[in-house]
């Protein structure tokens, strides 16, 4: 039986060789550049357009996350009976349309910051169902044995996206207004639907025989996650990692402006630095990997870069905010590095069946605490202000590596596979 996905001289042409992973490159390139456009745009509408204080902007950004805690788990178990293709086709649509009522309400001069929060909240909704899916259907696309390749490819897009959507982004708000810039995000996650649904892979529907009950399903889940010892110990420290950082990211979209005093392209040039960062990490995490071997480069990759991340708080303008955009960057790298090997290994070691209720229960383990982490972070910037709510929330992603270093995955130089780990791809 001939496959597109990976024999014989296409193995070693690479995964873009492929044609549905290609067409899932060019809508995550999409989806990526209009979530870059999002990120910085929607928080700058709430700063600028409505003048926000810095506990509604933290609690802008705990919206945007905390549907990993509200439909996380179930969200995991409804992917898993669902087709995936449907399900990012979907995401796509519906996040579309909810964005394009921000210009629309701006327009008509009617927009409010509870409508942020609205939109925020549903385009997490769905960001969740996306996210949940399309880690799932990765393994399915190019199968087990090029997950670190293909993860890698995907999060270069990521970092490219990070690297030019800030200043692209910066420079729409600056020529057309935040609110315009959430319009043009909006035709970017259209096209991106349009992507999937050229991809030629078709899914078997799930046997419904197979079907229990949504909360045996939900613990069957909770129990493959919980129950090992490296899965648990990179739920630890992600979830403490993105608790420190939502906090971080929160209070610097309100440091830049309103204290440090730089204009929306500034701002986008500072997160491109961070984009940078994460370009460099994607493309060296494979010989850093087999330098330093899988479990070893999981925990070294953040312990070695989280610190850098304290150069921006400590700038005072000038040349030090660059120094300190410059230590975001560094701190970019190292996280993904970690996230290539670490979801590489997640979805290498968990049978098809469960890899939906997987990534979803350790999205919600995750991610669920970044919406905690964004408010943490608004309180604490209400309270003693942006800068020092920086410092604290920097010093906090450095101790974020101890709990994979504490564990067998510290001198691991290479990680386990699961039962499923050998299951061929599918015919093209």
């Amino acid at each position: 039986m001939t496959t597109d996905h990976g024999a014989g001289d296409q193995a070693h042409a690479g995964v873009l060789r492929d044609h549905d992973f290609r067409f899932l490159f060019y809508s995550t390139s999409l989806s990526q550049l209009g979530t870059q456009i999002s990120g910085l745009a929607l928080p700058l509408v709430a700063v600028v357009s409505l003048a926000a204080t810095e506990f509604e902007v933290g609690l802008l950004s705990a919206m945007s996350t905390v549907a990993f805690l509200l439909i996380g788990l179930p969200a995991g178990v409804w992917v898993d009976r669902l087709r995936y293709r449907r399900i990012l086709v979907w995401s796509d649509l519906i996040r579309a349309v909810v964005l394009l009522t921000v210009p629309t309400a701006w327009w008509l001069g009617a927009l409010t910051v509870w409508q942020l929060y609205a939109v925020a909240l549903v385009m997490g909704v769905f960001s969740v169902f996306f996210d949940v899916a399309y880690q799932s259907y990765l393994p399915l696309l190019i199968g087990r044995d090029r997950l670190v390749e293909g993860n890698a490819k995907l999060e270069t897009v990521r970092s490219v996206a990070q690297l030019g959507g800030p200043v692209a982004a910066g420079q729409l708000i600056a020529w057309l207004t935040a609110p315009v810039a959430l319009a043009l995000d909006a035709v970017a996650m259209g096209l991106s639907a349009l992507f999937v649904g050229r991809m030629r892979y078709q899914q078997p529907k799930p046997a419904r025989e197979s079907r229990s009950s949504l909360t045996a399903d939900i613990a069957e889940g909770l129990r493959f996650v919980l129950g090992n010892p490296l899965l648990r110990a990179i739920a630890g420290s992600t979830a403490l990692f993105n608790l420190a950082f939502a906090a971080y990211m929160a209070m610097l979209v309100f440091f830049l402006p309103r204290e440090i005093g730089l204009g929306a392209h500034q701002i986008g040039i500072v997160f491109s630095v961070l984009g940078a960062g994460g370009l460099a990490g994607a493309l060296a995490t494979r010989r850093l990997t087999l330098w330093l071997g899988e479990g070893p480069a999981i925990w070294l990759s953040i312990a070695a870069t989280a610190p850098f991340a304290l150069l921006l708080p400590a700038a005072d303008g000038g040349w030090s905010v660059w120094l300190g955009a410059a230590g975001l960057g560094v701190a970019s790298f190292g996280v993904v590095v970690y996230n290539v090997t670490q979801v590489s290994f997640r979805q290498r070691l968990t049978p098809d069946r469960l890899l939906g209720r997987m990534n979803a229960t350790m999205r919600f383990l995750v991610w669920g605490t970044q919406p905690i982490g964004a408010l943490l972070g608004g309180i604490l910037g209400q309270l003693y202000g942006a800068e020092a709510a920086l410092w604290i929330a920097g010093a906090a992603t450095c101790v974020a590596f101890l709990p994979v270093a504490l564990s067998p995955l510290r001198r691991m130089r290479h990680l386990p596979d699961g039962q499923a780990a050998v299951a061929s791809p599918p015919p093209a």
